[in-house]
């Protein structure tokens, strides 16, 4: 039995019993052999068994079904370069992808990077988490600009970066972690007011020698800067 074997063999068994969702303890009692198999030789780059691998591979309609164990507790935070190293050093010389993916390649890759390090901060890796906001936020800041009704988050730096680690936080389903993303980002900036961007040296009238810096003023209870006129 190979890998493709197991795939074709758990495709089959989810289309006859079709289930409203499945887990790992669902294949173990399903589907055993295949189970066996993806436990000896379906690991990450921390040792544990990659689901993510498994599920990314089955038919699209089942993908969505795969209910991950939850953990009793929250994890232990704890730091572990090494384990992101080890995700990273898969591909090496081509963190340009969350920047600028060439082709679809590129995006699976994207893809892939990024499931892994957010599985990692999932399970308490800090150095992941870090490594995982810091790479997605190239590709957001891509999207800032590409796509216009996401323009507006350009102003809200600081309710992006919490959406980042809300997503990263609730990632269950097998998929692209930045198409959740995307959505999410999406969805919760309908309701942004778009920003306005101008000069505070522009005159306050067509013509007028006053600009408006001219008419800026610090309230003295909340020390909140605010404008004559606007």
């Amino acid at each position: 039995m190979d890998f493709d074997q197991v795939i074709t063999i758990l495709n089959r068994i989810l289309t006859d019993k079709n289930p409203n969702t499945f887990s790992s303890s669902w294949v173990l009692t399903n589907a055993p052999q295949c189970y066996r198999f993806i436990c000896r030789n379906v690991r990450n780059e921390t040792g544990r068994i990659d689901w993510d691998k498994v599920t990314i591979a089955l038919e699209k309609r089942f993908q969505r079904r795969w209910t991950p164990a939850r953990k009793a507790n929250s994890p232990t935070p704890y730091e572990d370069p090494s384990e992101v190293e080890a995700v990273l050093s898969k591909h090496p010389d081509k963190l340009y992808v969350f920047i600028v993916p060439s082709d679809r390649s590129d995006r699976i890759i994207r893809n892939l990077i990024s499931i892994s390090l957010v599985r990692l901060a999932q399970y308490g890796n800090l150095s992941a988490k870090k490594e995982a906001m810091k790479l997605v936020r190239y590709t957001i800041d891509g999207w800032l600009e590409r796509y216009r009704f996401m323009s507006r988050w350009a102003s809200y730096d600081e309710e992006i970066q919490k959406h980042l680690e809300g997503c990263i936080r609730r990632y269950r389903y097998t998929g692209s972690f930045l198409n959740y993303l995307f959505r999410t980002l999406q969805y919760a900036g309908r309701g942004l007011p778009p920003a306005y961007e101008y000069s505070l040296d522009e005159p306050v009238v067509p013509g007028s020698r006053k600009c408006w810096i001219e008419n800026v003023y610090q309230d003295a209870e909340t020390n909140e800067l605010h404008i004559y006129g606007s």
